[in-house]
């Protein structure tokens, strides 16, 4: 949908000035004394004229006074939270060296060091104050304001201040005058030197985020499908005369790789929609769903006719008179009437099979990989880490042997050919290039296909911030300085040294055929000047943002949009609790889910042992999930034989106690920490190959308590300790990239000189079983065993945000052979899904009650006691197996690549736990 681009630029020009008026007027102080009466108040107070968030909403203005007030509290949130470590808390001292007045705003430019380096960017807040001073055990000052920075320029920083007064009302716009910020503006606007006035800042948070957010929230009115995003139904529904195909080799490939609710889920997004939701349960393939749709969507053409006699039939008009035909006839037959037929209209079609059909009527569309216009997708995730999944996923490289589908391994000579950009920074190319024999790895770039189901590399850019360095090689920067390089090289030739940075960015983006963003990066300027705006937008983990952020991808204009995630997994991220409470968090996806909007939800899961995905199945998603084939003897392990150590089981650890570390709002639950000590100590005794982060995690909804746990297994296995097992909060559990080659060279025995003799000594299908190794470890997105720790256990049976079903089901689908669940039965049946699954464990003769000493538990006699007797499924043992069959267990199946979803993805956007009960 077409984008009115100008009036569109002065709607956002007018909500940002409104946006400023309104923060920049804050009384700093303020916000913190009534952060800290709310807080005292236990959450009561607060929330005065604020609205519920609704499912759907009558008009636009009934929109914004819903979500305007509680965005502005978000921002007030974001404003007084505890800053990081790193984050700048000092003061420092600046020079004003010019200032002017424009639309109400001080704009004023002050000194900025070059010792500061990058601590202070474009749209950070600033607190100004005439002198130094502490937040606490102090008095406040009489002069201070806040100051948004609008630009860095050498050794400068340009700041927009308002100090005519604070917004008091959101509805009536009524300014009231204030003595701390009249003092601020004589104080800048004062006879005198300007560079003798003096100012001492302190930065407080980022506001381009939420700003951003601010700019689309206000922007509703002009959106594509204003109307579907109020009222959450879909009139169009998309018609059979609307929708789109794709060849029938591409159909051929997805009917024989995707479940049948794959395919469906894409079939929904070829009706042309103009929302399609997909709903990804854990381990149910929803980035494979993703790289399909990128295939379909960039090589779908229209359909335009839907006859019982066939897709491609051509349209035809009414019948015609029989004279009327005479004259058509004589027209298209120019050598019969000496008439020139490039003088004359087209004819009508006379429908009688003979006539051509006019240029007008029908042009049928060709599309192939060469063609030079092609549908232009943007892809976006609420985080950096959610975003660079996908991308790693489409860019990757899979390596194998003649008998892996779709990989080759031939010998080559003298000369290693390999393409190593995301193979562990090459490390193992190093170690192959010492293999007696060379080889060469056919590579093929899984993901996307064309319509001829070959391989398809479209033009990608990656645009943002924080990029994992695997896709550094589509990063925006990346691509600007190979483009410079290029003009620099070819001077003589195409006299373009000089293009400037921001005209080749330009190009780039005009260039790509695939643009990934995260949401807020989405609403840069950078995409405000594109010529060509894009026909889908993609956003995954849509479930993870807050609806005005969902909207920002959404300004510059689309035909289609494609939510996808899971509102039963984690929720938005919301650090204001009024905002919360009133429904702040509720995203997009929830909200037209909750309003009846159609949903797709894939159901074939390739993760879990089927008894661990038995609970999550009928308490989430009312027993829809179901297990791919041969599931359960994928995810069977030897461990099994102890019921005590899964598939599933629930540890009641009845004597354990909660408490509260001094000065926080977390918790710990010591007990809890030193029976999973005992617990982990004796698997990876039993079981040494489990003694690996990469194979067993450690999860728990508090970070103090996944401290304490930090610090203990430091205590007990050292400063190594980390590469034995991961322990994260449950926002936080995911892959530590970073840490993947060091657990690979922790998988093999012996120093890095004795590996170096091995590869030597390697045949090649040895070389091949270690990339097999490095793809399950470092492609792999799910441990093999996790341990959760709930941590809550008191006589008021309270369990504070333990209660959070979305956090519980994320912490107990994380593994694929085993969840093990550790906490106090009597004062989890408090609440209704975890009273769910003490039952479940007890129907299933999986709960065990545990009392100290915890290590008679994990004693000989009793494990033995209740050791059972359970055959292992053909194939898993692979002592002694021939190379074939080591690759056939560790093979780039269809079942393995769509495990590997990531649905949790990150803790960057609420710090990865609970502060607070």
């Amino acid at each position: 949908m077409a984008v009115d681009k100008d009036r569109l630029h002065e709607e956002e020009e007018a909500s940002f000035v409104r946006f400023c008026k309104i923060v920049l007027g804050w009384d700093y102080f303020g916000l913190l004394t009534e952060a800290a009466k709310q807080k005292k108040e236990s959450g009561k107070g607060g929330g005065s004229g604020l609205r519920q968030v609704k499912n759907t909403y009558k008009d636009v203005d009934d929109y914004l006074a819903t979500f305007e007030p509680l965005l502005f509290e978000e921002v007030k949130a974001q404003i007084i939270q505890k800053k990081d470590d790193e984050e700048v808390t000092e003061w420092v001292m600046r020079l004003v060296v010019e200032c002017n007045e424009s639309e109400g705003f001080l704009l004023s430019s002050v000194t900025y060091g070059d010792d500061e380096g990058e601590k202070i960017v474009q749209n950070d807040l600033l607190l100004l104050s005439e002198d130094q001073f502490k937040e606490r055990g102090g008095n406040f000052p009489q002069v201070y304001a806040f100051a948004l920075v609008e630009q860095r320029q050498h050794n400068l920083l340009r700041l927009r201040m308002f100090l005519a007064g604070e917004v008091m009302n959101l509805n009536t716009d009524v300014i009231e005058s204030r003595t701390r910020l009249l003092k601020m503006h004589g104080l800048i606007t004062s006879p005198g030197l300007l560079h003798e006035k003096r100012l001492f800042s302190l930065k407080i948070c980022s506001l381009s985020t939420i700003s951003r957010e601010y700019l689309a929230l206000r922007s509703v009115g002009s959106l594509p499908f204003k109307d579907l995003i109020l009222t959450a139904a879909d009139k169009s529904s998309g018609s059979e005369d609307q929708a789109w195909k794709v060849s029938q080799p591409l159909s051929e490939h997805f009917q024989g790789s995707l479940n049948k609710s794959q395919v469906e889920a894409i079939d929904a997004g070829l009706l042309r929609k103009a929302f399609v939701l997909i709903q990804g349960p854990p381990g149910t393939g929803k980035t494979q769903t993703i790289l399909a749709l990128l295939s379909a969507i960039l090589h779908a053409t229209p359909i335009r006719v839907h006859t019982k006699a066939g897709l491609h039939e051509t349209k035809r008009g009414s019948e015609l008179p029989i004279q009327e035909k005479y004259k058509h006839w004589a027209l298209a037959s120019p050598w019969l009437s000496g008439n020139n037929p490039r003088d004359k209209n087209m004819p009508k079609d006379g429908n009688d099979g003979f006539f051509p059909t006019s240029g007008n009527d029908f042009k049928p569309e060709v599309v192939d990989s060469s063609r030079k216009y092609r549908v232009r997708v943007l892809v976006c995730a609420p985080s950096n880490s959610a975003l660079d999944e996908i991308v790693l996923r489409l860019l990757k490289t899979v390596l194998g042997v003649k008998f892996v589908d779709g990989f080759h391994l031939v010998k080559r000579n003298a000369t290693i050919f390999m393409d190593c950009m995301y193979l562990m920074d090459g490390l193992l190319n190093l170690l192959l290039a010492l293999c007696m024999y060379t080889w060469e790895i056919d590579i093929d770039r899984t993901g996307v296909h064309d319509e001829n189901v070959r391989t398809y590399n479209p033009k990608v850019v990656r645009i943002g911030l924080k990029a994992h360095h695997s896709v550094q090689s589509v990063c925006m920067d990346n691509l600007v300085k190979q483009k410079q390089g290029e003009s620099a090289s070819d001077k003589q030739k195409h006299r373009t040294a000089g293009r400037d940075t921001d005209s080749i960015r330009a190009a780039i983006l005009e260039e790509s055929v695939i643009v990934f963003s995260t949401l807020s990066f989405s609403g840069s300027a950078l995409f405000s000047k594109l010529n060509h705006g894009f026909d889908v937008v993609i956003i995954d983990e849509a479930a993870q943002a807050v609806e005005p952020a969902t909207l920002v991808p959404l300004v510059n204009g689309c035909k289609q949009v494609f939510l996808v995630g899971d509102p039963v997994q984690l929720p938005a991220t919301v650090i204001s609790p009024t905002a919360g409470k009133f429904g702040y968090g509720t995203s997009l996806f929830e909200r037209f889910q909750r309003a009846g909007y159609p949903v797709n939800m894939l159901k074939m899961q390739y993760r879990m042992h089927p008894e661990i995905r038995s609970f999550p199945s009928s308490e989430f998603y009312a027993e829809a999930l179901q297990d791919a084939d041969d599931l359960e003897r994928k995810t069977t392990r030897d461990w099994h034989q102890y019921p005590c150590f899964g598939p599933f089981c629930f540890f009641d650890v009845q004597e354990g106690k909660e408490s509260q570390p001094s000065g926080s709002g977390s918790w710990v639950n010591a007990d809890e920490v030193e029976f999973v000590l005992l617990l982990y100590h004796k698997l990876v005794t039993m079981y040494p190959a489990l003694r690996s982060s990469s194979q067993l995690a450690i999860i728990s909804p508090y970070r103090h308590q996944v401290k304490l746990f930090q610090d203990r297994f430091r205590d007990a296995f050292g400063q190594e300790s980390k590469k034995f097992v991961d322990i994260q909060t449950v926002d936080g559990f995911q892959v530590n990239r970073d840490a993947s080659i060091e657990n690979i060279m922790h998988s093999f025995t012996g120093t890095l000189e004795q590996l170096k003799i091995q590869i030597v000594m390697l045949s090649p299908e040895l070389a091949v079983t270690i990339m097999a190794q490095w793809k399950d470890q470092y492609l792999g997105r799910e441990k093999d065993v996790a341990i959760f720790s709930c941590v809550r256990s008191n006589d008021d049976r309270r369990i504070g945000f333990v209660s959070d079903a979305r956090r519980m089901n994320v912490g107990i689908t994380r593994a694929k052979s085993s969840v093990l669940v550790v906490g106090s039965a009597s004062t989890l049946r408090n609440d209704e899904h975890w009273n769910n699954l003490v039952e479940s464990a007890e129907k299933r003769n999986a709960l065990f009650k545990v009392l100290k000493p915890y290590s008679s538990f994990f004693s000989d006699s009793n494990l033995n006691s209740m050791k059972a007797e359970r055959p292992l499924p053909d194939g898993l043992d692979t002592e002694g197996m021939e190379i074939n069959e080591i690759m056939d267990v560790h093979r780039g199946d269809a079942d393995e690549e769509q495990a590997e979803d990531n649905d949790l993805e990150d803790g960057e956007m609420d710090g990865g736990g609970y502060d607070e009960d």
